[in-house]
């Protein structure tokens, strides 16, 4: 037979304290006296009181302390991919700030994403950027709960943290096509099927909103400039990586032969420049490390502060939040 589990109010009696004073040893640390807490834990440890129950406490209070972030990828991305991580450290600080957990939740396009979502026993949801047509934004809008994504796409019930990804595509992209004869863009993945290749008449009508308002963005340069987007080429890489990029530029010298190459991130530029080096002009999106390192231009935004953003609407701290602001990293 299980042995009966330690009550709160046992350990109480045995430190000859409150019964809130043990909850607050646990729960509140800052609130109880130094060495009143350690009367309450060394009861604790004769008794064998290993804490509150946390599915007690979830239930009486209606909050987890928890805040879930649901990434549209496999989870080794948000540690690989060096802005997811910014963006998740971001997130993290203000589950620091606010004595959260975090808990991540993938989401890769398969039936059980949104039971995952459903049964998520978080307070608030934090989302990557996904595709317009993902079954997951639905699934987070139906659970009532404080939501936002960076980057979009817009759903009801969920904020939207997102810069100007169009007026800065236009920008990076203005500065690049000047003196340019052979431009190329290197583009992220344009939907969940992430399908690579070579593009021509690329169309701006994709699932991604993120690379759907990057490429509308060059597409209004390319105008202003005077030539054909239907002439522009873009080479689309499965996967958000410096090894996918090396792939589809090695995959665009089989038809071309860039002097430009407008990648929409700094891990996409450094796989350009890996196989053309540094001979030709290349521009980013981020403005990382690896773009001052590297030398290339590029557009400057902070993912850490989205992240921060995003984390504050999800655990109810704040509803509205200023739109993240960008600039241009010339080199």
């Amino acid at each position: 037979m299980a042995s009966k589990r330690v009550t709160m109010r046992q350990v109480a009696t045995e430190a000859g304290v409150a019964p809130m004073t043990v909850s607050y040893t646990y729960t509140r640390p800052d609130r109880v006296a130094p060495d009143t807490r350690a009367r309450v834990l060394a009861a604790a440890r004769r008794l064998g009181y290993s804490g509150p129950d946390p599915v007690a406490r979830s239930l009486r209070s209606g909050a987890t302390g928890n805040l879930g972030v649901v990434m549209g990828e496999h989870l080794s991305y948000a540690f690989e991919d060096p802005q997811a991580a910014r963006f998740l450290a971001g997130v993290s600080s203000v589950c620091v700030e606010n004595r959260l957990g975090l808990v991540l939740i993938p989401s890769t396009g398969r039936p059980d994403d949104v039971d995952r979502v459903r049964e998520a026993a978080v307070d608030g949801f934090v989302l990557w950027t996904t595709d317009d047509s993902d079954a997951v934004l639905e699934a987070v809008a139906a659970t009532g709960r404080p939501a936002a994504i960076q980057g979009g796409p817009t759903a009801p019930g969920i904020s939207v943290v997102s810069p100007d990804d169009r007026s800065a595509a236009r920008a990076i992209a203005s500065h690049m096509l000047a003196g340019a004869s052979s431009p190329l863009i290197l583009s992220m993945p344009l939907d969940r099927e992430r399908r690579a290749g070579l593009h021509r008449r690329p169309d701006t009508s994709v699932g991604f909103p993120v690379t759907r308002a990057r490429l509308e963005g060059y597409r209004d340069a390319t105008e202003e400039a005077g030539r054909l987007w239907r002439d522009m080429p873009v080479a689309v890489v499965a996967r958000h990586s410096r090894d996918e990029a090396r792939r589809a530029t090695e995959d665009a010298l089989a038809q071309m032969r860039p002097d430009v190459v407008i990648a929409m991130s700094d891990q996409l530029a450094a796989g350009a420049l890996d196989v053309l080096g540094s001979s030709i002009a290349v521009s980013g999106w981020d403005d990382s490390e690896l773009a001052q390192a590297l030398g290339f231009s590029s557009v400057s935004q902070s993912l850490y502060e989205q992240g921060v953003a995003c984390a504050r609407i999800a655990s109810g701290t704040v509803t509205t939040v200023e739109s993240p602001t960008w600039s241009l990293a010339l080199r």
